[in-house]
């Protein structure tokens, strides 16, 4: 990850992801949207769009309600959020800072749709995704034939003006997020809400953070949303602490009911069977892809010696790898080559592959592995004889050798895919 337009000297709070950060950052979303959707028979996946209008934000609440104490140093003349106040002194100075009275701070992006501003041209950047699927409830029931208990998912961009962005990736403006909104009957809220802390909590782990690293804090009355009759989060132990990779909220039927008073149309779920009639309650796991992402990756990172040399390995889930094989030819001799490029052209068909012909074979083993790649094919000058190559394991470094006309077969037996 790099800081965006670093060349100008970077934007404060915004990342750019690079060859890797961002194949990595894919399959975090990917593996969420096979768990939450391709595995599930009860669950759709919609892609809503980002901006706005006022009158969705003014029904769910954000437009009154979405916003954070935010105070005024009269000394260092900095922002900042009163509830984050850890300390008093200035930044740049041994002072004490003095602070303005609390005000309330609108986390919306505001922009203008259209040539001409104005008050009829005002939109917003969505500061969630949840609005999107809600929505979009009735459509979903019209074209999907789902019926509760049963969910819309989305993963997309949404944009927060944080007073206090920080901890590298983990608090950002524009972040990426990976929502479920699960309607089910209103009696069955409760068992959903747990059904859902323990699959959720089971994914991370599933993925491979371990399970100590991992808590479910249930938030104070204080804490909740304007929405919610009860929040969890799943927390994970950063270097700085505890912090949120996802909340789980019992939404109720506020949003479906704001919505449908606010436009007008009717959001509810008719049970032919029972002849019922009933506005739907949300249990709603939403979690954060980045700062997903940044814990897959402190979780994986690890340090050990292979023939008496250190080495930084990342011991990522073969699914989250940036790359899951890298074919290495031993040497970059014309002999080589073209066999090398064909086991490429192979396995990348499934796979995503990395190919690296630079440098000794140990050199780059070790880059491989501090990267996170799974496996190295390494093609030698007796796979030119015996039509084998050399399978790597990145974990335990063992090696074993492998036909090239089951090569492909092997790898879908070791990665079950």
């Amino acid at each position: 990850m790099y800081p965006s337009g670093e060349i100008y000297g970077g934007f404060r709070s915004s990342y750019d992801y690079g060859p890797l950060g961002s194949l990595m950052l894919r399959n975090v979303k990917d593996a969420w949207i096979r768990s939450m959707v391709q595995q599930r028979d009860d669950v759709v996946l919609i892609d809503a769009a980002i901006l706005g209008a006022p009158q969705v934000f003014e029904a769910s609440g954000h437009l009154s309600n979405f916003s954070d104490p935010l105070v005024d140093c009269t000394v260092c003349k900095r922002r900042f959020r009163e509830d984050q106040l850890d300390d008093r002194d200035c930044p740049e100075s041994k002072a004490k800072c003095v602070f303005t009275a609390a005000r309330a701070f609108n986390l919306m992006f505001q922009t203008h749709a259209g040539p001409v501003e104005g008050e009829g041209a005002t939109v917003y950047l969505r500061p969630e995704t949840a609005q999107g699927m809600f929505v979009n409830f009735a459509n979903v029931l019209q074209t999907s034939r789902m019926k509760p208990p049963f969910g819309i998912a989305q993963v997309g961009k949404s944009f927060r003006n944080e007073i206090t962005p920080g901890n590298f990736i983990f608090r950002t403006r524009e972040f990426e997020q990976m929502e479920l909104e699960f309607f089910v009957p209103p009696s069955e809220s409760a068992k959903w809400y747990e059904y859902w802390c323990k699959t959720r909590m089971q994914w991370y782990i599933d993925y491979g953070i371990p399970a100590e690293m991992l808590r479910i804090r249930e938030h104070a009355k204080d804490e909740l949303s304007h929405y919610s009759a009860g929040t969890s989060d799943i927390e994970f132990l950063f270097p700085w602490g505890w912090g949120e990779l996802e909340g789980v909220a019992q939404r109720t039927d506020y949003d479906l009911k704001q919505h449908a008073e606010h436009s007008r149309q009717k959001l509810e779920y008719f049970d032919q069977a029972t002849n019922e009639r009933y506005v739907p309650f949300v249990v709603e796991p939403a979690a954060g892809v980045n700062r997903t992402m940044a814990a897959f990756l402190l979780a994986a990172y690890d340090e050990d010696v292979v023939n008496d040399e250190p080495r930084t390995v990342l011991r990522l889930h073969p699914r989250l790898a940036p790359f899951q094989i890298a074919v290495l030819p031993l040497s970059k001799k014309e002999t080589l080559m073209p066999l090398a490029k064909q086991i490429y052209s192979m396995l990348s068909t499934r796979y995503m592959c990395d190919f690296d012909e630079t440098q000794a074979i140990g050199r780059r083993y070790r880059r491989q592995d501090e990267i996170g790649t799974p496996y190295c094919v390494t093609v030698d000058f007796d796979s030119l004889e015996d039509k084998s190559v050399t399978i790597r394991e990145r974990d335990t470094t063992n090696q074993h050798r492998v036909s090239i006309d089951t090569l492909l077969s092997e790898f879908q037996s070791i990665l079950g895919y």
